[in-house]
């Protein structure tokens, strides 16, 4: 259980911030980046949700709090010493991949095929998914760095990978289940 008496700490006054195995390390470094990033996803997902009804929020409620997931999984190094921990870390799951390919695929079934690009928008909580997926995208780019340099759960970048398609195939069903995209038509502005 996290508690949280005192909001600001005065520690990374110099630049640096404590990963969840406590090592400190400087604010810029790409772990920090890429579950930073996770946590602005979740923020634009919390504006998503503004427009969401029924399913749809609660889909986002759920990876709203899987994004959680993956913050605690990607602050934490050492996977390799997860076995020896006091307190094993929260890593993303498998489950937790299946469960957003199961979601697209029951969306996604709704839909006409693509014979276009789409352009990001039509309804409101389409343009925000279209945010969230392309914040969802950068986060799994930075997770990729991060796995090029240190051991990462691979689930997580799976998870991330997943989700930005999930974002996409919402936003089509946020936008009449498709009928309402915005169609990408090339080189009409020459």
């Amino acid at each position: 259980m996290v508690v949280l008496n005192k909001i600001y700490t005065r520690t990374g006054d110099k630049g640096d911030t404590a990963l969840g195995n406590g090592a400190r390390v400087a604010k810029h470094d790409v772990r920090v980046e890429a579950y930073g990033t996770s946590d602005e996803l979740n923020c634009f997902v919390g504006v998503a949700r503004l427009h969401a009804k029924d399913e749809t929020d609660t889909a986002l409620s759920r990876i709203q709090n899987d994004l959680f997931d993956l913050g605690a999984d990607l602050c934490r190094p050492d996977m390799e010493k997860d076995a020896d921990a006091e307190y094993p870390p929260l890593r993303i799951a498998g489950t937790q991949v299946d469960r957003l390919e199961s979601e697209i695929d029951l969306m996604n079934a709704a839909l006409e095929p693509l014979r276009s690009f789409i352009l990001p928008g039509g309804s409101e909580l389409a343009a925000h998914l279209h945010v969230c997926r392309t914040v969802a995208r950068r986060a799994e780019r930075l997770a990729t760095e991060l796995a090029t340099q240190q051991s990462i759960n691979e689930a997580a970048v799976r998870y991330l990978n997943r989700l930005s398609d999930w974002f996409f195939v919402a936003a089509r069903i946020a936008n009449n289940s498709g009928k309402d995209d915005v169609l990408w038509v090339p080189g009409a502005n020459r």
